[in-house]
């Protein structure tokens, strides 16, 4: 079976060819196919090598840059801590099961919005959510911060485990040491 993704090649003069439409297009193009859901992979016209990963963090560079960026400087500075070490996998994993969970929510509030407003809802769908995120902004609040508390549970038990197995071979750290010493008193 043929791969349905669609197929755009990069050239050295840094445009973008899209094999379906047989035509040279823009990042801004990129951007409305996924905007659209649709499967494409963006490859080097000479080499092959996949560089869909590239051009999204294009498209995302051009969107922060834009004016209402979705990071902050301090998530931003957090998210470069984490590459090269040990943990970089799990927090890759982390954002990537909570974009889900918050792209789940979102789908299922417009199919709420929809079953209400039947198909007025898709025209005030953002005026809807934004409506719903400002009324359930505390409780959210709330609820990430639980998210959030159980979180740090969970990865202080995963060091227990990891001391325990290991026999103490890992020295705790510092945050560790103080919150030890917390429990004490």
């Amino acid at each position: 079976m043929a791969d349905a993704r669609r197929l755009i090649k990069k050239y050295p003069n840094r445009r973008l060819y899209d094999t379906q439409t047989s035509a040279y297009i823009t990042l801004a193009d990129v951007k409305a196919l996924v905007l659209e859901g649709a499967e494409f992979a963006v490859v080097d016209a000479k080499s092959n090598e996949d560089l869909t990963r590239s051009i999204l963090l294009q498209i995302i560079l051009e969107e922060e840059s834009g004016g209402a960026p979705m990071f902050s400087s301090e998530v931003l500075a957090t998210m470069i801590r984490f590459y090269g070490k040990t943990s970089q996998g799990a927090m890759g994993k982390y954002l990537e099961s909570n974009v889900r969970a918050f792209n789940d929510m979102h789908a299922r509030f417009a199919e709420h919005a929809k079953s209400i407003y039947g198909d007025a809802a898709q025209d005030r769908s953002a005026d809807l959510w934004a409506q719903f995120l400002s009324f359930q902004g505390p409780a959210m609040q709330n609820m990430m911060g639980a998210y959030v508390e159980q979180s740090q549970k969970m990865f202080q038990q995963m060091q227990e485990q990891t001391r325990n197995i290991f026999g103490g071979g890992f020295a705790p750290s510092a945050a560790t040491r103080a919150s030890d010493q917390d429990k004490k008193q």
